[in-house]
Order: C-alpha cells, then structure tokens, then sequence
C-alpha cells in the first residue's frame, strides 16, 4: 500500500475498508478509486471523502455520476465542506482508469 503523508497505513487500510459498498457500480468506483487515489489524498479531502461515504449507496452513486448536484445533498451541505477539495474527491471518482479502452 502507498504510504500517505496524512494517514497511517492503517488509517489508509481502515478508509479503504470503508469504500467497499453494497452497490456494484459504487463497488467498483470506489475500490479503483481507493487504489489510485486514496493514499495521497490531502487533509481536506479525505473530510470531502469522509462526507461521501456517510451518504446512502444510491444518492452517494448519484453524485458521483453527477445525477444529483452537491449542493442538493442536505447531508453534505451542512458539514460546510472544502469545496473546491469536494470537486476534487468527485473529479478523481469519475476519472476512467488511464489503461481501460
């Protein structure tokens, strides 16, 4: 595992338990996304991230597939996140894997 300048390996470990979903779709975004991205995530969005994944499956995959705009998700409004870390987090969810077709 990437070691983060932020987390502990374990904190890493621990965040990337947490992304693994009962949804399929979300599953597989997030899990990429884990591998990818998680371990170099700055302090502010891992809180951005941290927001995301208290959300319910279907509206976190709604987001993330920008169906439902940030700011229409109550839960994530009233934490008064970083926005700009919140676009980042959302930009490298959606970003395709470099290597697939």
């Amino acid at each position: 595992m990437t070691l983060s300048p932020y987390m502990t390996d374990e904190q890493v470990r621990r965040l990337s338990w947490r992304c693994r979903r009962g949804l399929l779709e979300l599953d597989i975004v997030l899990q990429r996304f884990s591998s990818t991205y998680l371990a170099g995530l700055s302090p502010t969005e891992l809180l951005a991230l941290d927001a995301l994944l208290d959300l319910p499956d279907n509206e976190f995959l709604d987001v993330v597939t920008l169906r439902l705009s940030t700011g229409k998700v109550s839960a994530l409004q009233a934490k008064n996140l970083d926005g700009q870390a919140l676009q980042s987090v959302l930009t490298k969810l959606s970003a395709r894997d470099q290597n697939e077709g």
